[in-house]
């Protein structure tokens, strides 16, 4: 059976005072599919520029199709700006405009989202009106919309959240979240199962994963709550752990009902990602099992 999914958003790098480093989640979940055995495409734009280039030559690497990637002859490629104060925090400014605000809806990219069994994307992409708009028009020709909520501040508002959450067939969050959304909405909750089933019922989605970092992840799926406790690994960074762990959930959920067990395969993932360095890992099928199995 042929799988493909098109993953929608932002593609840019996180420039940290020391490296820069490729990012953006559609992006990383785009790879990690990839990696999984699923025809993955990635819809977005960069600039006309070196960074843009450099961004291009790993997507390549990663076997992830650039056919749906336009260039903007004016804006740079994204960049995420990192500052870390003396006790390490960190602080991001998101630039913008940056090329990935202004991806443009063509007879293309319409085309392959509605022959995806899937499309991906998030909330950040939605900032400004022309990649927002995109998104719409393709969530009109969409089989399955998968919203990975993947709060940025100060680009979102709740009210916009729960109207994707609405348009949505699957949503994904973590665990903060969750709690400042359903609050928002009105929960008076701090329980997670609560707040899952408070945000099912107001926004008519049944589909919906959050995950608790190292604590592993609540899967709740055709009325039933699953959850699994995660995984223990010595962790040396978690940056791209919580959409690999997307990716990795969603190739088993999309294709098959054996639940329980996509859970912990996700989880397994995601902890292997984040005892590695970096959001993009190479993962071999055999180690995944391995700590499964363990």
């Amino acid at each position: 059976m042929s799988r493909k999914i098109v993953c929608f958003g932002e593609v840019l790098w996180d420039v940290l005072p020391t490296k820069k480093i490729a990012g953006g989640a559609p992006m990383n979940v785009s790879i990690r599919l990839q990696s999984l055995g699923i025809e993955t495409k990635m819809i977005s734009k960069i600039g006309n520029d070196l960074l843009g280039k450099e961004l291009l030559d790993i997507i390549v690497e990663k076997r992830v199709s650039k056919a749906l990637i336009q260039v903007d002859e004016s804006l740079s490629t994204g960049e995420v700006l990192v500052e870390l104060d003396q006790k390490g925090s960190a602080t991001y400014d998101i630039v913008y405009p940056s090329a990935w605000d202004k991806i443009e809806l063509t007879q293309e990219n319409s085309n392959e989202v509605k022959e995806a069994d899937a499309l991906v994307f998030g909330s950040l992409a939605c900032r400004d009106e022309v990649s927002k708009n995109t998104l719409l028009e393709l969530l009109k020709v969409a089989k399955y919309k998968i919203f990975d909520v993947n709060i940025r501040p100060p680009f979102y508002t709740v009210p916009f959240i729960k109207e994707m959450m609405i348009l949505s067939d699957f949503v994904k969050l973590n665990e903060d979240e969750l709690l400042e959304v359903a609050q928002a909405l009105g929960s008076k909750s701090d329980a997670i199962e609560t707040n899952i089933l408070y945000l099912s019922k107001l926004t008519n989605t049944n589909k919906i994963c959050v995950t608790k970092g190292e604590n592993g992840a609540i899967l709740y799926i055709e009325n039933q709550l699953y959850s699994h406790e995660g995984f223990k690994v010595k962790v040396v960074d978690t940056i791209g752990a919580g959409d690999s762990f997307l990716a990795a959930l969603l190739s088993k959920v999309l294709y098959c009902n054996d639940y329980k067990n996509a859970l912990k395969y996700a989880c397994a993932v995601g902890a292997l990602v984040a005892s590695n360095n970096g959001a993009n890992p190479e993962l071999k099928e055999n180690d995944i099992l391995k700590l499964i199995n363990q």
